[in-house]
């Protein structure tokens, strides 16, 4: 996950490195920031690509996505960091599986984008978003601070519907 900013939706993306023959590194030549796009279609449930953790840390940066109570790791491949959120996601990481999964029909050139409070409890720096979607939240701060009403609309990993469900006996 990069560090999240006010991206120009439709301007011009330069391609900056071919990480794998499934994605490829995109940079933004009006706001500088990198995004992950798709090589070629993929199908719902698709693998896009196999994923792990090269290092796990008990405090959350902007760059980990956590997967317990003091548990937030550094994704491998590196570059999964520059997965950008959308409340209108079309991937998901499912460390259960070690694959970050296509949500839904993934064309061609698309970004991929992953719904932030999906693995985050509380993000290490909440932001505005800008993803444009219909049903944007605005403002994306982790899980803790949305009802199970709206959780339930996305893909959520197994911590944080455990999470939920502990709050919710409180």
């Amino acid at each position: 996950m990069q560090e999240p900013s006010s991206i120009a939706l439709h301007s011009e993306w330069t391609t900056v490195a071919i990480e794998s023959n499934r994605v490829e590194l995109k940079l933004n030549q009006e706001s500088s920031q990198k995004a992950l796009f798709a090589k070629h279609t993929f199908l719902p449930n698709e693998c896009i690509v196999v994923i792990g953790a090269s290092v796990i840390y008990e405090s959350p940066s902007y760059l980990t996505i956590q997967i317990g109570d003091a548990q937030h790791i550094a994704v491998k491949p590196e570059y999964l960091q520059f997965l950008n959120h959308s409340c209108n996601p079309n991937c998901f990481p499912d460390f259960e599986k070690g694959e970050l999964i296509a949500l839904k029909k993934i064309e061609t050139g698309e970004e991929l984008r992953y719904f932030y409070p999906s693995t985050e409890w509380s993000m290490d720096r909440p932001f505005l978003c800008n993803c444009e979607s219909d049903h944007c939240l605005s403002m994306i701060n982790g899980a803790k601070y949305l009802p199970m009403e709206t959780l339930s609309k996305f893909q959520i990993s197994s911590y944080i519907l455990t999470k939920k469900s502990e709050s919710a006996n409180f």
